[in-house]
């Protein structure tokens, strides 16, 4: 059993399994539509996830944009998304698992293993000639006992002595601070090096394959040296922590991520390409 990526084949085989949970966490930063989306077409099955409230706890002044969730919520919305200790649960959307990878993050972190993001999302299903369904879909609920702490966390505090290779998972752009859209403050955090989630992608949306994603780790991060993933909120740094675990690598998450980051007026911030000074 796969516990990072699945073929649109490999759940076909399994979409009738009573212990499949499938998670369809359509989200993109700006926009509220995504349970729209989903309700316009689905894998049959999927239960909507929403990231915003779901996938993340309340922001605050210092927590960043998309700070964890309580665990007991979180447990509860897992509860309510129908998981049990023996499900089997695919997380997928629309965006090349940009979103599908914090649900991913977030049910290992809570020390649940039998999870795995389908791999192209809904448009390799649509290539299958997977079957699509409409409306709104729910499951009688779960008794999933989740914990906390399953996976390497990265705290603010801890930047500054951390000895690992520090990879900023946003657009090239926004590193360099050349622009930023979102946040109030433009750079990145000294030292890290930057490396877009995108990057883990071919043309397809598709992950490239293990050896590839080991190989583009190792020319930034040696392979004896920790990682750790960072970029605006917390999102798509998962899908980089997703990336390097297909790739055999352990990386840890800066939940707060930029966000967080640069909502401390005495947090240094580099606009320099570090990808040459090493």
């Amino acid at each position: 059993m796969t516990n990072t990526l699945i073929s649109a084949r490999e759940l076909a085989s399994r979409l009738s399994d009573a212990d499949l949970v499938l998670l369809d966490v359509r989200w993109e930063l700006g926009r509220k539509d995504g349970q729209e989306h989903y309700a316009a077409e689905h894998i049959p099955g999927a239960v909507f996830v929403d990231l915003d409230t779901e996938l993340s706890g309340a922001a605050g002044a210092h927590t960043g944009r998309h700070p964890l969730p309580e665990p007991a919520d979180f447990q509860a919305a897992a509860r309510r998304w129908g998981i049990g200790a023996d499900s089997f649960v695919i997380a997928y959307d629309d965006s090349g698992a940009l979103a599908a990878a914090r649900a991913w993050w977030l049910l290992r972190h809570a020390g649940f293993a039998n999870v795995a993001v389908l791999d192209g999302g809904l448009d390799a299903w649509k290539e299958l000639g997977g079957h699509l369904a409409s409306g709104t879909e729910s499951r009688a609920p779960g008794v999933v006992q989740l914990s906390w702490g399953g996976m390497p966390v990265l705290e603010y505090q801890e930047l500054a002595s951390y000895s690992g290779t520090l990879i900023d998972s946003r657009a090239t752009a926004r590193y360099l601070g050349i622009q930023e859209p979102i946040d109030p403050v433009a750079g990145h955090i000294p030292g890290a090096r930057n490396r877009p989630s995108t990057d883990n992608l071919d043309a397809q949306a598709r992950f490239f394959s293990a050896e590839q994603l080991a190989a583009a780790f190792a020319k930034i991060a040696p392979e004896n040296l920790p990682l750790a993933a960072y970029c605006g909120s917390g999102i798509t740094a998962a899908h980089q922590v997703l990336a390097a675990a297909h790739a055999g690598r352990e990386a840890a998450l800066y939940p707060g991520s930029w966000s967080q980051y640069c909502s401390f007026p005495q947090s240094p911030i580099a606009t320099s390409d570090e990808q040459h000074r090493h």
